[in-house]
This record gives C-alpha cells, sequence and structure tokens, in this order.
C-alpha cells in the first residue's frame, strides 16, 4: 500500500502552533495527530512533570510506538502532526530516511511573547521547555545532514494574514486551498486536546486566527525580568536561536 505525505509541523512551546494546527484540522483532508510525542517525553525521559498534563490511557507512550501510529495512519490518507523538536532530540538524528519522509514545516514566534505566555501558565519552565535552541538545532540538522531546506513560518505573519500566510505554504507543500479551514465552530475540544485543555482554552473558545497583539512586548517584558530575573536569562539563551531562525523565515 503506498504512503501518504506526512506533514510534521515543528514548533516552540507558545508560538500559536495550536491555532495552526487547528487550521490544518479544519481542512478535513488530514489525519491530525496533537503532540504526540508528548506522552513518551513527559512519561519516560523528562525530569520534571507538565502541569496542566492528564494523561489518557488510550494513547501511545513510547518513541517508537508513536512513530508506528503515524505510519501506519500514513498508509490510509495524508497525516499532519504538531510536535516540540525538543521531545524528539536526540533521537531523531538516528533516523535520516524518516526525516526525509516528513514534509517539515518550522513555526517560530517572537521569544517574548512566548516566554511571558509559559512562565504565566508554569512559573517552574525549564530552559529545554523553551524550545527555540531544539528546534534550531533540528532546522540545521535537516539542512546540514539530511539535506532538506527548512520551511519556517512566524507566528506573527500567520495572525497578520492568515489566509495568505499559511496558503503561502500549502502551495508550497503541495495542499490544495482550503478557504473553510480558517472557520472554526466555537468551544469544540478536537481529539488529542483533552489531557492539555488548559493550555488551549484560548484556541478551543476562539472563531479563527486572532490579529497581531499589541505593541510594546519589549517593555513588558523588560518590566516582567525586572520582578523576575530569570525570564532574562531564559531569553538571552534562546533569542539567538530564534534570531537565526527568523533569518530564514
Amino acid at each position: 500500500m503506498a504512503s501518504h505525505q506526512i506533514i510534521a509541523l515543528w514548533v516552540h512551546p507558545r508560538s500559536m502552533s495550536t491555532a495552526v494546527e487547528r487550521i490544518m484540522r479544519e481542512r478535513g483532508d488530514l489525519t491530525c495527530f496533537h503532540e504526540p510525542f508528548m506522552y513518551d517525553y513527559y512519561l519516560n525521559r523528562s525530569l520534571r512533570s507538565m502541569p496542566q498534563f492528564e494523561p489518557e490511557e488510550h494513547q501511545r507512550q513510547s518513541y517508537d510506538e508513536t512513530w508506528r501510529m503515524i505510519l501506519e495512519a500514513a498508509k490510509q490518507g495524508p497525516v499532519c502532526f504538531k510536535d516540540m523538536s525538543y521531545y524528539h532530540l536526540p533521537q531523531i538524528y538516528e533516523d535520516v530516511e524518516l526525516a526525509k519522509r516528513l514534509t517539515n514545516i518550522f513555526l517560530i514566534r517572537d521569544p517574548r511573547r512566548a516566554i511571558l505566555s509559559y512562565h504565566k501558565l508554569d512559573a517552574g519552565v525549564s530552559s529545554v521547555e523553551i524550545g527555540l535552541e531544539a528546534l534550531w538545532l533540528h532546522a540545521n540538522w535537516l539542512d546540514t545532514v539530511v539535506g532538506q531546506t527548512p520551511i519556517v513560518v512566524e507566528a506573527e505573519a500567520i495572525q497578520a494574514d492568515p489566509v495568505g500566510t499559511v496558503g503561502g505554504v500549502w502551495e508550497r507543500i503541495g495542499l490544495p486551498d482550503c478557504p473553510q479551514a480558517f472557520a472554526w465552530r466555537d468551544g469544540e475540544i478536537p481529539e488529542g486536546w483533552r489531557s492539555v485543555t488548559g493550555w488551549h482554552k484560548d484556541v478551543i473558545d476562539a472563531s479563527g486566527i486572532r490579529p497581531p497583539e499589541e505593541d510594546g512586548i519589549a517593555e513588558k517584558f523588560s518590566q516582567a525580568a525586572a520582578r523576575e530575573p530569570r525570564l532574562q536569562q531564559l531569553l538571552d539563551q534562546h533569542l539567538p536561536f530564534y534570531n537565526m531562525l527568523k533569518s530564514i523565515a
């Protein structure tokens, strides 16, 4: 049986990734998975637990089992999954052929917004969980080892022009246009979100991509970092990786 396209949306936390995943789900022609490797990472490998994560018993909980689930789904039709690069490093480095099998898309957002948003939900967030360093390492590996030029998209560009920006990505990866994907059914909880609904309430309650945030994030971040200096440390570590990804967006 021929295998269909597998679209991997690689993201960092609070990058507006769940909203983008929602668009992909609303197309109706993709089997979608929401952070399927979160179970392996947080149940088997992480040094800390994830707040507001309530594992569902039926989910695959090992790295290899989760990949088998995705590959099996791709035998039936095209697949899209959204996941964090830090869930996969360094395991993904061991399988170049699998990486070649994927249509890899990377999503980034201003780390000041992402860090403040994450810290609001989890004040104990680790540096690894900010995610931008792993995202860059992953994208750079695809470019230099696998030979696949990364597709990098900015969340802010999607907010400014959802149809044009996402539609451009669809055209690039061979998906047909789908205007109805940008209007959502309010309050519906998609498959795979129930274990982490506390993290995605805004997207569940929304009817589409929200417009760009107001200016002033730099000042807001500086004020927050004055109260909590660790925020500045997290930004200093991850900002260079964000800038490198942004340069190829």
